[in-house]
């Protein structure tokens, strides 16, 4: 039976790919499961529009991505936080509060993925953070003053 898959499925093939799979198989495990429909030519007709707009939308987010990136490079962030007399932190800063960060103060929204990070921030002081995303390399600085 030849189908459409609306989603990747493992080792049956990539969203919108055209399959022909055994018969019991689509209409036991694919179709029930949201996983695929039937390829009639009215549905290869929605798929072929569906996956053009869902193209348009990869080129528009990777615009996107590309202008925070772009952005990034200028970008200090000001985090502040608890530390001893040392100057060491009481808690770790994590990408995860960065990207907050840089949401509250630059405005520029990331993935975690696309943060650098082996460890968690914990001296105050300036840090650089890089972060990659589709090949291309950025960094910022991250300041850390402590709390008062």
């Amino acid at each position: 039976m030849k189908i459409i898959l609306l989603k990747e499925v493992r080792k049956v093939g990539k969203k919108y790919d055209v399959k022909d799979v055994a018969d019991g198989f689509a209409i036991n495990m694919l179709i029930p499961h949201g996983d695929a429909i039937v390829a009639s030519s009215e549905n290869l007709k929605k798929m072929t529009a569906l996956r053009a707009k869902d193209e348009m939308f990869k080129k528009i987010d990777e615009d996107i991505l590309n202008k925070n990136l772009t952005a990034i490079k200028e970008t200090v962030l000001q985090i502040s936080g608890k530390t001893n007399d040392k100057g060491h932190l009481f808690a770790g800063i994590h990408k995860e509060q960065i990207i907050d960060e840089l949401k509250k103060q630059a405005h520029i929204d990331l993935m975690p993925e696309f943060v650098l990070m082996e460890k968690p921030l914990k001296e105050v002081g300036e840090h650089v953070v890089n972060v990659e995303a589709h090949g291309k390399k950025v960094s910022f600085k991250v300041v850390i003053k402590p709390l008062e």
